[in-house]
């Protein structure tokens, strides 16, 4: 099993800048790359953003994300943040990582994590 707890979400205007925290525990041996997901208030859970764990970065991103987002680790602290600028309404969600425990596809649906978080808000205002 591996525990994960995220941090750093928060009410923030239009335009400002967030950092989550997504800190692992427990068989983290068994991480292959690890991926934050959002979900809005009646929508269904998306991804946002993934990273491979090992090896050179390998990221990948949700189109309504690039270019203000960005995935990184910190292995030693079995790690991984996203920091988030140019925030806009639309990006309120309640954000969850997650854990893919088998080689890493970059994956991009909920069915390709194996663990996950209890998710931390972010909420911005116009």
């Amino acid at each position: 099993q591996v525990q994960l707890v995220e941090s750093g979400g928060g009410l923030v205007q239009a335009g400002g800048s967030l950092r989550l925290s997504c800190a692992a525990s427990g068989r983290t041996f068994s991480i292959y790359g690890m991926g934050w997901f959002r979900q809005a208030p009646g929508k269904e859970r998306q991804f946002v953003a993934a990273i491979k764990w090992s090896g050179g970065v390998s990221t990948s991103y949700a189109d309504s994300v690039k270019g203000r987002f960005t995935i990184s680790r910190e292995n030693a602290k079995n790690t991984v943040y996203l920091q988030m600028n140019s925030l806009k309404p639309d990006d309120t969600a309640v954000y969850y990582c997650a854990v893919e425990a088998r080689p890493w596809t970059a994956g991009q649906r909920l069915g390709d994590y194996d663990y996950w978080g209890q998710g931390t808000q972010v909420t911005v205002s116009s």
